[in-house]
């Protein structure tokens, strides 16, 4: 990517959100930004809960023009007619689920290493996301650092996402060797989540 791309917006949803509420909450972020995708990233194994959650955040997207993955759940990418899935076992599935669903998008969590976003990019992923990019007391505490950013933005070229306990500063930083800055956490903890997306990306003009 040069230096002159700016980046692009990866939404993802919290673990757990009150459908009485959050649809409304994820169109007013919608219609702040110009948003390149959204991740249905829910933490429960419900059925019932994940089909109707992915039902409305599907229809806000959709109606805004902005794809949709779903985390892992690859059933659920037809049933649910959501656009592909994020996979969080690095380059483990890739090449199999390419082949189960041709035409989806397909990304791939590869953590800190480079071998494993390779590896993903050859299996047929349509990015790899590097994480975490900001200081986490979750894990071990390792980040994907900036060297790594840095050399896959200059060698590969299967888009690149930075995510992870994002702050102004480090979007300012990894601006020029990534993608697509990929925001969750960041901002839904906030009562104005729209705001807090753009005080996070003031960095980026």
């Amino acid at each position: 990517m040069s230096e002159t791309e700016r980046p692009q917006l990866y939404l993802v949803t919290p673990p757990a959100f009150d459908l009485d509420v959050f649809p409304a909450k994820l169109a007013a972020v919608l219609d702040s930004a110009e948003i390149a995708c959204l991740r249905l990233a829910l933490a429960t194994r419900d059925e019932d809960v994940i089909l109707r959650a992915g039902d409305a955040v599907r229809e806000v997207a959709h109606a805004r023009d902005v794809a949709v993955v779903i985390e892992n759940h690859i059933l659920m990418v037809e049933r649910l007619g959501l656009d592909g899935v994020h996979l969080t076992d690095g380059a483990r599935s890739v090449r199999k689920v390419r082949k189960d669903l041709p035409d989806a998008i397909i990304g791939a969590a590869c953590g800190k290493t480079r071998h494993e976003g390779i590896s993903a990019g050859e299996g047929g992923a349509d990015y790899v996301s590097f994480s975490p990019v900001g200081e986490t007391p979750l894990g071990d505490g390792s980040q994907a650092d900036f060297d790594l950013f840095q050399w896959w933005s200059e060698m590969i070229e299967v888009p690149v996402v930075a995510e992870g306990a994002l702050t102004a500063e480090l979007v300012a930083k990894f601006g020029p060797v990534t993608d697509f800055f990929a925001v969750g956490e960041e901002i839904w903890t906030h009562d104005d989540p729209a705001a807090a997306l753009k005080a996070l990306l003031a960095p980026l003009g």
